[in-house]
């Protein structure tokens, strides 16, 4: 029986270009959204390649939704081998200036919808003592960078809470954990987080904040505009290090996507680039 995968958040970007990448790898995808009015790309490359992708709802700040999708897999498969926590939401704003619904909204979506997905998945892959889950964080979950505090804090929590799932989970249960942790992806991810933030005047930061903003949202704009090679990465390149990395007999446990990304990160990263020695130590020193 071939490999299958459950990736979240395909409806544009990495998790759209992973879905077809993987089913052309000859996997079985199921390629989940919150939307699937957004599927319309997906069914157009089934219907052409012929695809083993089945498309389903899942919105990963809904449980239900997280744990009907699972029993459908496992209905279907009696397995579950590989899964791609890639849904994510981008945010830029001020701590001050931002609501407790944001606050929310933010850590549901980057962070509380990995940790659902995962202890969905959890129970199976242990009894099949097989499977690998894969967790989209970001740059921003190593180096916190300015206006992005609270997206900065839900995937520094996603980095935490794999590391420690692979200290205890991970070698007994025959279960691989990894982090890809990419910089700028040229998507519509920068114009979501704007959309996001903006008030009824298209301002994202007023006040004492604003010129700091502007002169950080202006580069941000000028870096996309300009295709900068070394910030910025497309979906498809991402995807293909994806599938690299599920590939792997003994994948690392985190995984930078671009020269750019191991720049930013070597201060952080460079004594230990995977994360593999430190994890190696910690189940040392505590198991």
């Amino acid at each position: 029986m071939k490999k299958n995968i459950l990736i979240t958040g395909t409806s544009t970007g990495v998790g759209l270009e992973s879905a077809l990448l993987f089913a052309r790898e000859g996997y079985k995808v199921y390629a989940t959204m919150r939307n699937l009015d957004k599927a319309e790309p997906l069914h157009d490359a089934i219907s052409k390649e012929g695809l083993d992708i089945t498309v389903l709802p899942l919105d990963v700040t809904k449980v239900d939704t997280i744990k009907d999708t699972v029993a459908t897999i496992i209905k279907a498969d009696g397995k579950l081998d590989i899964l791609l926590n890639n849904a994510g939401a981008g945010f830029a704003k001020t701590l001050e200036q931002t609501s407790l619904e944001e606050i929310d909204w933010v850590t549901n979506v980057n962070y509380l919808g990995v940790v659902k997905t995962t202890q969905a998945v959890l129970p199976h892959m242990r009894a099949a003592k097989s499977g690998h889950i894969i967790n989209i964080t970001s740059v921003g979950g190593l180096v916190g960078q300015p206006f992005s505090e609270l997206y900065c804090g839900a995937k520094f929590a996603v980095e935490g809470f794999t590391e420690a799932l692979a200290s205890y989970v991970g070698e007994p249960f025959n279960i691989k954990f990894s982090l890809v942790e990419p910089g700028g992806i040229a998507t519509e991810f920068m114009n979501n987080a704007v959309a996001k933030t903006s008030n009824d005047k298209g301002e994202m930061v007023t006040g004492a904040y604003k010129p700091i903003f502007d002169t950080f949202l202006q580069g941000a704009q000028d870096r996309a505009a300009n295709g900068d090679a070394t910030a910025y990465q497309t979906p498809e390149q991402v995807a293909a290090i994806i599938l690299d990395l599920a590939k792997e007999e003994n994948p690392p446990l985190r995984k930078r996507t671009s020269d750019w990304a191991e720049q930013l990160c070597h201060l952080k990263t460079k004594a230990d680039p995977t994360g593999n020695k430190l994890l190696q130590e910690v189940k040392a020193k505590f198991l």
